[in-house]
């Protein structure tokens, strides 16, 4: 078994200099480090987590839960997280909750089973039994896109956002205008909801039509969206996510309508994906990477008793692509 002494020989360092690598406990200049890490990609060394826990009081491990990993935006998310949480010399435990509850509780009870110095968590929902044990348990939490009371949160405006939204295509002539998005029950959703239906309200005006529902998958919001304009015509349609207004063309598709020139289609969150349909997506960009750059140095901020930076400036952005125009009719 690979030990410490010759990790240190492999690499030309002293014992203590590796030790300051491999458990991350101070400064070591960024060559020396270099050599270390070599050798301890060469060597295979893997350092035993409840020793160096015993030694420095802290497991190095970070639980990050987000409700699905499928989902582009929080893929995205996981991996900036990550990489930021390696980069400090933290492991980053990445659990899906599928959007349950019970998946939740079971994740929060392996996370405390690991012992992990803090939290990063996009909740299922805005109150649980889940959080509260590990609020509990004095472990540093920062929610990240889904507020919770009493936490820090970093998170976009996404009611502003669905504002925007409304208001672009109510700048276009657009008075006909109906809403998908899934999952009903996510908060950022529903703000957006509640964001289009108030910028309609200020002109005298409703969604034509809203559907929402339970699953945020490419086949469930295009059911949305073909129920939708099967019962109504709008002359545009709101996605709540890129995913749902891709699906949405995909319907009007199907249904033999042009985009824009029959139905404008317009998403949210400005993934790579928006930059592939054809024509390419209309949408409103939220900045995901400085999201997760935001929460990750928050969280270690309170892991390591600090003054946590303050809350960024998460600005949000009308990104007019080829799926809106002027309504035809």
């Amino acid at each position: 078994m690979t030990k410490i002494k010759d990790i240190a020989a492999r690499a030309g360092a002293s014992i203590a200099t590796v030790s300051r690598v491999v458990n991350g406990s101070g400064y070591v200049s960024p060559a020396m480090r270099a050599r270390i890490e070599e050798a301890v990609r060469d060597l295979g060394y893997t350092p035993n987590a409840g020793a160096r826990m015993m030694r420095s009081g802290s497991s190095r491990m970070v639980g990050v839960l987000l409700p699905s990993l499928d989902v582009h935006f929080f893929g995205i998310l996981a991996h900036v997280v990550e990489q930021a949480l390696f980069r400090e010399g933290y492991h980053a435990m990445i659990c899906s909750t599928a959007e349950s509850p019970e998946h939740e509780a079971a994740y929060v009870a392996a996370l405390l089973g690991q012992q992990v110095d803090g939290v990063i968590l996009a909740s299922v929902t805005s109150e649980g039994a889940a959080v509260e044990r590990l609020r509990a348990a004095d472990i540093p939490i920062v929610a990240v896109d889904r507020a919770l009371p009493g936490l820090p949160a970093i998170t976009a405006d996404h009611h502003q956002g669905g504002r925007l939204m409304a208001r672009h295509l109510l700048d276009l002539g657009h008075r006909e205008i109906g809403v998908i998005g899934a999952p009903g029950h996510s908060a950022p959703v529903q703000q957006r909801v509640a964001g289009i239906t108030a910028e309609l309200a200020a002109t005298g005006l409703a969604p034509t039509a809203i559907r929402l529902g339970p699953e945020h998958g490419f086949d469930a919001c295009r059911s949305l969206a073909d129920a939708l304009l099967s019962d109504c015509r709008p002359t545009a349609l709101v996605g709540t996510s890129d995913m749902a207004a891709i699906a949405a063309l995909h319907a009007a598709a199907a249904r033999g309508l042009a985009v824009p020139g029959d139905l404008s289609v317009m998403g949210f969150d400005d993934l790579p994906a928006a930059r592939y349909t054809l024509p390419q997506l209309t949408t409103v960009a939220q900045p995901i990477r400085a999201i997760g750059a935001a929460a990750t140095a928050r969280l270690l901020a309170l892991m390591r008793g600090t003054t946590p930076p303050p809350p960024p400036d998460l600005p949000l952005t009308v990104i007019e692509r080829g799926t809106t125009a002027p309504p035809a009719r």
